[in-house]
């Protein structure tokens, strides 16, 4: 991703209100951001602690979505539908994400499971043991990032649909 400022992340939320972004906290380190390093950039809100935000880049510009965080599982493990990882119950959490536009502002939302922490750019760059006939480390990981980017854009575009 190309590095942004404070004002170019408020400006790339397309499924909130103007003052909802307002009040948008952004995440502490924010100026320690490797850009280059990240397919896509996430945080959870240090204020309230139920709101996330995931950053994209799609035609060349930033594209922000704001979520929101069920209660937290009772469940052992689950998956991340977006990196793929299995975690245990309490590291996985359903986010819900309102449409852009007019279904937005009628109710509508899309929800999926996603790391609790919003942390998938890291762990799809974890690299599970292999066994002797799998495939080589770097090639796993290659695959594992391609699917992320994949289905986090895809996530996105459901949310904003038409808007």
């Amino acid at each position: 991703m190309r590095a942004l400022t404070e004002d170019q992340i408020r400006a790339s939320f397309r499924n909130a209100e103007p003052d909802e972004v307002a009040e948008i906290a952004m995440p502490h380190d924010l100026m320690l951001a490797e850009w280059d390093y990240l397919d896509f950039f996430a945080w959870r809100d240090p204020i309230a602690s139920r709101s996330g935000y995931i950053l994209v880049e799609q035609g060349g510009e930033a594209v922000g979505i704001v979520l929101r965080a069920a209660d937290p599982s009772r469940v052992r493990s689950g998956m991340c539908n977006l990196c793929h990882t299995m975690q245990p119950g309490n590291q996985v959490a359903l986010f819900a994400a309102r449409r852009g536009g007019e279904q937005g502002r009628k109710g509508s939302v899309v929800g999926t499971y996603i790391c609790a922490d919003l942390s998938c750019h890291e762990s799809v760059r974890l690299a599970p043991p292999l066994a002797p006939s799998e495939i080589r480390a770097e090639q796993h990981a290659d695959r594992r990032l391609d699917g992320t980017h994949r289905r986090v854009r895809a996530f996105v575009d459901s949310v904003l649909g038409d808007a």
